[in-house]
């Protein structure tokens, strides 16, 4: 079994306050739920999973503590989000790192990223999924994308981690986060050669990985997956839209 740990702390002062006025994006409601339950049930559905932590506003406490699951109170970046998850499941082999705006997550997107992390053996997993598993699922929506040698992917917000290799990438795993949604900057973190293959498509997986893997001191593994739920955020008043739409659910 894995625990899982569910990052709900990101305040509500971005393009998607236009949508709705809550305070932090984990409780904006897409039809009569916050969009944060529809990532938590996905877990709690999940056989595979065990232990379900949130971090979060405290805002999520009368919510979440009533179905039995336990929220901690959030802290200032993603990354000390994280170490306080951490903290409390410090005795986990491999936790399930998820964010709260993917509400299309399944059980059975965890499950299958879950069973195609064990064919590697790996400090790091995160998903990979290609443009058109995405666009055959989602045709409208709008993700970034990186365009590698082997095709065109987005990277997905579902990351399998061992706990224990938080200190030595701590510091590193910010600054990816931070240039996330800019892979030409990304790129030029990762070095100058790395920037050159990537603007004429040469870069592969593998390169990827292996300096993903030297950065952060840790091994890393791309994991190609066939849900392209585990990639589709809701970051903007589109994404939301077309949600929502997906779910059979009027709104922004």
């Amino acid at each position: 079994m894995i625990d899982a740990l569910v990052l709900a702390g990101s305040p509500n002062d971005g393009p998607l306050k236009s949508c709705s006025g809550a305070k932090y994006e984990a409780l904006i409601p897409i039809g009569k739920r916050a969009m944060v339950e529809y990532v938590v049930d996905a877990l709690t559905q999940t056989p595979s999973i065990d232990r379900v932590l949130v971090v979060g506003p405290d805002e999520l406490q009368p919510l979440l503590n009533p179905t039995g699951i336990e929220v901690i109170s959030a802290k200032n970046t993603v990354m000390e989000n994280v170490l306080a998850g951490f903290e409390l499941l410090a005795d986990s082999k491999k936790v399930l790192v998820v964010s709260s705006d993917i509400p299309l997550l399944t059980s059975e997107s965890i499950d299958k990223f879950i069973d195609l992390c064990k064919k590697s053996q790996a400090d790091l997993y995160f998903p990979v999924v290609t443009k058109e598993t995405v666009e055959k699922k989602f045709p409208q929506m709008e993700r970034t994308y990186v365009k590698l040698k082997e095709g065109t992917f987005t990277g997905g917000n579902v990351f399998l981690v061992n706990p224990q290799i938080m200190p030595q990438c701590y510091e590193m795993g910010q600054r990816f986060i931070d240039l996330r949604k800019s892979p030409l900057k990304l790129c030029g973190l990762l070095g100058v050669s790395f920037v050159a293959k990537y603007v004429t498509g040469r870069l592969t997986i593998k390169e990827l990985e292996k300096k993903v893997s030297s950065l952060l001191g840790v091994t890393g593994s791309a994991v190609i997956c066939p849900f392209p739920e585990v990639g589709v955020d809701v970051d903007k008043p589109s994404d939301l839209s077309l949600v929502m739409k997906a779910m059979g659910i009027d709104g922004c």
